[in-house]
C-alpha cells in the first residue's frame, strides 16, 4: 500500500517577489546570450575546384566553377569566390546571383558579403528584383539586418506602371518603399513626375512628394510642395503651395484633389481659378473643375471677377457655374446674386450670362444702381459687345422703373413704363427710353429752391444722362403733365404706383457683395491657413491605404475574379 503525501510550499510575499525577479533576470540573461551568440558561418555548398593560395591572397580559400554559397537564409552563386573563414567574409566574381528567399534577387558582376553583420555590397551591372519591381544600377549596398538597400550611383526602377530614375535612393524592403532625397523622375505613359524628395511604394504605386515637385502631361501641369499621388488609380491630393494649370485655367487652393481618369479637380480653402483667355478670376473656398466639360463650380463665398476696360466687375452668388469653351462660355450665379463695378451695382435671385452674344440676364427681383439711379423691373438684360467686351445696351422688361433721391429734399424722382431700353457709351449709361403707359414725377428747382413737382403721363419718355445723372426728361406722344406746388400735392400722391425704394440694399463697395456670415467664415479660414503655414514643415503623413495595401491584396482578388468569369 502506497501513501502519497502532497506537499504545498507556502511562500512569504517577499520570497515570491524575489523568485519573480530572479526568473526575470534569468530570462533577460538568456536573451542576452542569444543576442550575443556567435554569427553563423558562411557555408560553401558546392564548387568544381578548391585551392588555397596564401601568397596571392593570404587567409582565403578560392572556389571556382559552379560555386554555391549559403548563409542564414541567403543563397549565392558565382563563377569564382574567395572565402575568408576567420573574418566570415566572402568575395564573389563573375555572374554573381544572390537571393533572399523568394522576396529579393540580386545579380551583379562582383559582390562582397560580410556574414558577421549580414551586409552585402554588389557592383557591375547590378540588377535587384522583387515580385513587383526591378532596380538596375552600378553599385548597391544591402544591409540585411535592417532590410534596407541603398545606392549612390544613377539607378532605374521599373514596375508595371512606372519607370523611376534617380541619382541615389534607398529601398526599405519590409515597407516596399523607395526613398529619394535627390532628383528623381517617375515616367508614366500619361505623365512625368519630378521631385527632389519622394517616397514611392512599389506594391501600391503610391507616391509622397515633399518640396518643389512637378507633374507634367499633355492635359495639364501640376506643381506642389507636399502631396500624394496614386500612380495606379491616377488620383492625387496636394496640400501646400499647389496649383493645376490647364490650357487656359490655373487652379489654386490650400488643398487640391485631382482625378486624372475623369480629368476632375477640386480645391478647398482660399481657392482661386484664373481664366487667362477671358481675363477672369473666380474665388471661393470650394471649387470643382471638369476639364472635359470645360466647366467649373464655385461655392463658399464665391465671386467671379472680370476685367472690363479699366474696371473690374465682381459677381457673387451662393453658387457660381462657368461652362463651355471660351468662345461659347456661359456664366451662371444662383441665390442672392450681387454684383459690383465702380459705376454700377445690383442684385437679383439668379444671373445668366452668355459671353458669345454678350447677353447677361438678371432674374428674380432684379435691381440695378447706376450712379444715383435705381432701376427695377421683372427682368433686366445687360448686353455687351462680344468683340470690345464693353457694355452696349440695357433692357428692363415689364414694370420698368427708374427712381432717384431728390438730393435737395426728401422725395424721389420717378419714371416708369412697361419696358425700358438704355444705351451705354464707354460703359456709362447716356440715354434711356421708356415705352408704353409711361409716367413721371419730378421735383423742379430754381436756384436751390423747390418750385414745383411735375407729374405726368405719355406714351414714351426719353432720358439723357451725363456722368450717370439724368440731365433731361422728354415726354412724347400725347403727353399730359401738370405741375403742383409742394403744398398742393399730398405725400401719398408723390409716389407712382409700383414704387419701391431699395436704398438700404445699395452695394457701395466690392466687399458689400458678401453677407456678414460669409465674411465671418472667410476670416476663420484665413486665420486657420495662417496657423497651418506657421507650423513646422514635415512630409505628408502616410495614408492608411498605403500601409494596409498588402493586407487587402487587391491583385489576388482581381485574379480570382478573372478566373471565375
Amino acid at each position: 500500500m502506497e501513501i502519497l503525501i502532497k506537499f504545498e510550499p507556502k511562500f512569504h510575499p517577499l520570497k515570491k517577489n524575489f523568485l519573480f525577479l530572479a526568473s526575470f533576470f534569468i530570462l533577460l540573461s538568456f536573451n542576452t546570450l542569444l543576442a550575443q551568440a556567435p554569427p553563423k558561418k558562411i557555408i560553401v555548398e558546392n564548387s568544381d575546384f578548391v585551392d588555397i593560395q596564401q601568397e596571392e591572397i593570404p587567409g582565403a580559400i578560392r572556389y571556382r566553377g559552379n560555386v554555391r554559397i549559403l548563409h542564414d537564409g541567403v543563397r549565392m552563386t558565382c563563377n569564382t569566390a574567395y572565402l575568408f573563414q576567420k573574418e566570415n567574409y566572402i568575395k564573389a566574381f563573375g555572374d554573381v546571383k544572390m537571393n533572399q528567399g523568394d522576396t529579393v534577387f540580386m545579380d551583379s558582376r562582383y559582390a562582397e558579403y560580410q556574414g558577421n553583420i549580414k551586409f552585402a555590397f554588389a557592383t557591375g551591372n547590378v540588377v535587384m528584383r522583387d515580385p513587383k519591381m526591378t532596380l538596375t544600377t552600378d553599385t548597391i549596398n544591402f544591409d540585411r539586418r535592417i532590410q534596407q538597400a541603398y545606392y549612390t550611383t544613377y539607378g532605374t526602377i521599373k514596375d508595371q506602371e512606372n519607370t523611376l530614375r534617380s541619382k541615389s535612393g534607398r529601398y526599405y524592403l519590409n515597407e516596399k518603399k523607395f526613398q529619394f532625397l535627390t532628383a528623381v523622375t517617375i515616367t508614366n505613359p500619361k505623365y512625368v513626375i519630378k521631385s527632389n524628395h519622394l517616397d514611392y511604394y512599389s506594391n501600391s504605386g503610391h507616391s509622397y512628394l515633399f518640396g518643389p515637385s512637378t507633374i507634367t502631361s499633355k492635359e495639364n501641369f501640376i506643381y506642389t510642395e507636399k502631396g500624394f499621388y496614386d500612380t495606379k488609380k491616377n488620383f492625387a491630393h496636394f496640400v501646400k503651395n499647389s496649383y493645376i494649370k490647364y490650357d487656359n485655367r490655373l487652379i489654386r487652393g490650400d488643398s487640391l484633389y485631382y482625378d486624372r481618369n475623369r480629368e476632375f479637380a477640386s480645391a478647398t480653402n482660399n481657392v482661386k481659378i484664373t481664366d487667362s483667355i477671358n481675363k477672369g478670376i473666380v474665388r471661393g473656398h470650394y471649387g470643382e473643375v471638369y476639364r472635359n466639360q470645360d466647366s467649373l463650380v464655385m461655392t463658399k463665398r464665391a465671386v467671379a471677377a472680370t476685367l472690363i476696360e479699366k474696371d473690374t466687375l465682381y459677381v457673387h452668388g451662393k453658387k457660381l457655374m462657368v461652362t463651355g469653351k471660351p468662345e461659347n462660355r456661359i456664366v451662371r450665379a444662383f441665390n442672392n446674386v450681387r454684383f459690383y463695378k465702380i459705376d454700377m451695382s445690383g442684385k437679383c435671385d439668379s444671373l445668366h450670362s452668355n459671353q458669345k452674344n454678350g447677353l447677361t440676364q438678371l432674374i428674380g427681383r432684379p435691381v440695378i444702381w447706376n450712379g444715383e439711379n435705381q432701376l427695377t423691373g421683372k427682368v433686366i438684360h445687360l448686353i455687351s459687345n462680344p468683340e470690345t467686351e464693353k457694355l452696349d445696351s440695357l433692357k428692363v422688361l415689364t414694370d420698368a422703373f427708374i427712381a432717384s433721391k431728390d438730393t435737395l429734399g426728401t422725395g424721389y424722382n420717378q419714371v416708369k413704363g412697361v419696358n425700358l431700353y438704355g444705351k451705354f457709351r464707354d460703359n456709362k449709361l447716356y440715354e434711356v427710353d421708356l415705352v408704353k403707359n409711361t409716367e413721371k414725377l419730378y421735383y423742379g428747382y430754381d436756384k436751390g429752391q423747390l418750385v414745383a413737382i411735375d407729374k405726368g403721363i405719355s406714351s414714351r419718355i426719353h432720358l439723357e444722362l451725363e456722368d450717370n445723372k439724368i440731365t433731361t426728361v422728354t415726354s412724347f406722344t400725347n403727353p399730359e403733365s401738370e405741375s403742383y406746388p409742394e403744398k398742393d400735392l399730398p405725400e401719398n400722391a408723390r409716389k407712382l404706383r409700383g414704387f419701391l425704394w431699395r436704398g438700404d440694399e445699395i452695394i457701395k463697395t466690392k466687399d458689400d457683395i458678401f453677407s456678414p456670415e460669409e465674411n465671418e467664415i472667410h476670416e476663420k479660414i484665413l486665420k486657420q491657413s495662417k496657423i497651418d503655414k506657421a507650423r513646422e514643415d514635415t512630409p505628408m503623413e502616410v495614408r492608411k491605404e498605403t500601409l494596409d495595401y498588402d493586407k487587402k491584396k487587391p491583385e489576388k482578388k482581381l485574379e480570382k475574379k478573372a478566373k471565375t468569369q
